[in-house]
């Protein structure tokens, strides 16, 4: 139970962590965002103002002694401080102007001297022209003041220079990233305390599953994970996630049961299956070891008769081993085989069997895939043996073979009866026999064994009457 304690710590620590740190980046990139919203915002009014009073200036066509009654508006200098005197040794100010001439140095406006502020900002613009050609406010940095400036030439050729200060601008970001800052400090530590709380409250559930899962162990499998009242997503999942565990785990003692029954099944099938043939061989060996077969043509058929019962035992003790080999998974030889040279030999010994019975190949050329060339003939021999056991002689049967992304497709198919519903569910169960015919009821099992060890798969499509379609899809590579 400590470890259990320490665990659901760690687990709070990590949400709590978690969530601050989710918050951080959501208040990081919406302080990211305003900030950058307002500086655009307040400097797209900077800059309309200066290229309307630039605007202006172009549409009034003012000459150089026109400006001086600018200054009387009050939009030309602001050099001198309230007492007269310079500050700083530059004049500080929200707005300049300054005149330059052809030579491209200042020049006085009316009686009016360029301050050194005034100069400073003349010096800072290295070409005027291109200022006053340029669509938008340029920056420049006065003094260690940033201002916004644009450029009007005069109809007497001079250039005009006005510039506004940014200061009020970028003071007022730092105050905002400052409150922003402070803000998200005091939500930042209310989250965390308020999720390691929620954390403690909601992660109580897993002491139930401690305990829930420390008597399964002790082998209680009915016991479940109870819900709580108020469950977190997490929790509730986990504890889903437990519950749909242990009915695995109760279906898995219910399958081995199943399976328990199904060998039992399987291995009083297969005594039954070898008890006829072992019935009837001791039959007629009793029947000769009493004398009762004086007839040499009686001897004959008994004597044929015990071969062909030896033969089907023999068939059936190999498909036995075959299927228990298939079950064990056994490493088959995969190479490079010619998958249509085999269809096409498969038919070539159908049309030898029974060489009235309309065949149909659509396997040319020649397609290579990875496999084991010995399992894929016995696939195909069992799908043909099918189809001389159970269609008539002149049920016409087709062969196909095709390869498509990267898979290669084998059909089977025949216009024989077909199967019901129901035979066509079982046709891959061992010793089903459909309708009580003729076979030991193992070759769609091998078919389905064999398929299944190259990783591919059997499927069976069939309607009473009219045929039985049997494919087979296999992976052109090896499997692993």
């Amino acid at each position: 139970m400590r470890r259990a304690h320490r665990g659901m710590r760690s687990l709070r620590a990590k949400l709590t962590w978690v969530n601050v740190a989710l918050l951080a980046l959501g208040i990081v990139t919406a302080t990211a965002v305003s900030i950058m919203g307002m500086r655009h915002f307040l400097l797209d009014n900077i800059d309309a103002e200066l290229t309307s009073s630039r605007d202006s200036l172009h549409r009034m066509g003012l000459t150089m002694k026109q400006i001086e009654y600018i200054s009387a508006l009050g939009m030309a200098l602001d050099s001198l401080s309230p007492d007269g005197t310079e500050r700083d040794g530059l004049p500080r100010a929200d707005t300049l102007i300054v005149a330059i001439g052809a030579s491209g140095k200042p020049v006085p406006i009316g009686s009016l001297e360029p301050t050194p502020r005034q100069r400073a900002l003349a010096s800072a613009v290295d070409d005027p022209g291109a200022l006053v050609s340029a669509s938008q406010p340029r920056d420049v940095t006065l003094g260690g003041d940033p201002y916004r400036t644009v450029g009007a030439r005069l109809d007497d050729g001079t250039t005009v220079l006005m510039a506004t200060s940014t200061e009020s601008l970028h003071s007022g970001i730092k105050k905002a990233l400052k409150v922003d800052a402070a803000f998200g400090v005091v939500l930042l530590a209310l989250l965390a305390v308020l999720t390691m709380i929620s954390a403690h409250h909601r992660l109580r559930p897993l002491e139930d599953m401690v305990e829930t899962a420390s008597a399964i162990a002790d082998g209680d499998l009915t016991r479940r994970v109870p819900s709580s009242r108020t469950p977190a997503m997490e929790t509730e999942q986990l504890r889903l996630a437990l519950n749909s565990m242990l009915h695995q785990v109760e279906s898995a003692f219910e399958t081995r049961e199943r399976s328990s029954a199904q060998l039992r099944r399987f291995v009083a099938d297969a005594s039954h299956e070898l008890r006829t043939p072992l019935s009837a061989i001791r039959g007629y060996l009793q029947l000769y070891d009493k004398g009762m077969l004086r007839d040499p043509a009686e001897r004959t058929r008994a004597w044929d008769r015990v071969n062909a019962e030896a033969d089907r035992m023999g068939r059936l003790v190999d498909e036995l081993l075959t299927l228990a080999r298939l079950d064990q998974r056994p490493e088959l030889d995969f190479r490079n085989v010619d998958l249509s040279r085999l269809v096409r030999d498969a038919a070539d010994d159908l049309r030898v069997q029974e060489p009235e019975r309309p065949l149909t190949v659509r396997a040319e050329g020649a397609l290579l895939i990875r496999a084991d060339e010995s399992g894929l003939r016995k696939v195909l021999g069992n799908l043909l043996g099918n189809v001389r056991v159970h269609t008539p002689s002149d049920a016409p049967v087709t062969l196909g073979l095709e390869r498509a992304d990267g898979l290669v497709r084998l059909r089977v198919e025949d216009r024989g009866p077909g199967l019901a519903e129901e035979d066509a569910a079982r046709i891959f169960d061992r010793f089903f026999r459909a309708g009580g015919g003729a076979g030991s009821g193992l070759g769609m099992a091998i078919v389905q064994g064999v398929v299944t060890a190259h990783g591919g798969q059997v499927a069976v499509e069939t309607t009473p009457g009219k045929g039985l379609t049997v494919t087979v899809t296999l992976p052109a590579q090896s499997p692993g």
